[in-house]
């Protein structure tokens, strides 16, 4: 107990001292997103409940940052902002790795940066429609499935591109698409088997019942680890052919683990960051915030910050010719014209 007693002492003057800081404050909460789009609907319904379980309760302030895919907002943040604690940045995941994929080279290292938590976990699938013959992954290394793009760069055209040149599927895209409704009614016309790069969850939005009524079968996700939403779908890692395949899907799929992440600057104390994590979580968790999030069709599922700052450690630590592959098969496109 005497032992005991002077590390109870200092942590309770940490979190006073954390209290202290944040009271009466101003936390800007920017994320790198348009106004009104999904990232500034994240930033707003969450932030009453991140202030809520911030020591001090400071009032948090929404402000967007769009540029570059989220490249702007991490340039900010770790040349600029200050390293106080005081500003938090929501990013695109895929902004975290664009350095390491030679699109930001100089800018900012994302492994400088202290990680908060992800929002979410969500993996993109293939969607193929009930009278396509594609039911199963086995159905796409043996059967032709075509399916629609909405132009290189897309998920839509990179994904199935990835799978034919890592996987030996047989998808034929099709470009010219304008976006997810387009290639829906496609599929509804019999004029495509399918799509693949979107959620379960838009799906269902835009298509309520598809995917619940089988309308729409889902052989496989691109994920690490398979979604409580679909725990009988597997993941491209799992069913990579061999140990390299599975270094580079790792890399691929490193966004997907960490998806909507929160971050701070460099140089925030320590004490800090651990109250920012703990708030994270505990709003994150709050009844009244997952309620609010389920009215407005927010996906949650949480990602605590120590284990998106591995995911990008271990990202860059892979060798140069695994991530030259995993560049190479993120850039891919093979699409054909409508």
């Amino acid at each position: 107990m005497a032992l005991a007693a002077p590390l109870l002492i200092a942590g309770a003057a940490q979190a006073d001292a954390v209290s202290d800081f944040y009271k009466g404050k101003q936390v800007f909460f920017i994320h790198s997103g348009g106004e009104g789009g999904g990232y500034a609907t994240y930033a707003q319904t969450f932030a009453p409940y991140l202030s809520k379980h911030i020591p001090g309760n400071p009032k948090v302030v929404v402000q967007s940052m769009p540029g570059a895919g989220g490249i702007r907002l991490m340039q900010y943040f770790g040349s600029v902002a200050p390293k106080d604690g005081a500003y938090l940045g929501l990013v695109q995941s895929g902004a975290s790795f664009a350095p390491l994929m030679g699109t930001a080279v100089g800018t900012i290292d994302p492994r400088k940066l202290n990680w908060i938590g992800a929002m979410s976990r969500v993996a993109a699938v293939c969607a193929a429609w009930s009278t396509s013959g594609v039911a199963t992954f086995q159905d796409m290394l043996e059967k032709e499935f075509i399916v629609g793009s909405s132009g290189a760069g897309s998920l839509t055209e990179t994904q199935p591109a990835l799978l034919n040149k890592l996987y030996g599927t047989k998808i034929k895209i099709v470009s010219g698409y304008h976006g997810a409704n387009d290639i829906y009614l496609a599929m509804e016309r019999g004029e495509l088997g399918g799509r693949c790069g979107s959620g379960v969850q838009s799906i269902e939005i835009s298509r309520p019942g598809w995917v619940a009524s089988g309308k729409v079968k889902v052989p496989i996700q691109f994920a690490v680890t398979r979604s409580r939403h679909l725990p009988d779908v597997p993941t491209a890692y799992e069913l990579a052919k061999d140990d390299r395949v599975r270094e580079v899907m790792k890399l691929v799929l490193a966004p997907v683990e960490m998806n909507r992440p929160l971050f701070t600057t460099p140089g925030v104390p320590k004490e800090r960051i651990d109250a920012l994590r703990a708030a994270f979580h505990a709003a994150i968790e709050d009844p009244d915030f997952l309620q609010e999030a389920k009215r407005a069709r927010l996906e949650i599922d949480e990602n605590p910050g120590e284990n998106v700052a591995q995911i990008i450690a271990e990202a860059y630590r892979l060798p140069e010719d695994v991530v030259a592959v995993a560049k190479e098969a993120m850039t891919a496109h093979g699409a054909v014209s409508e």
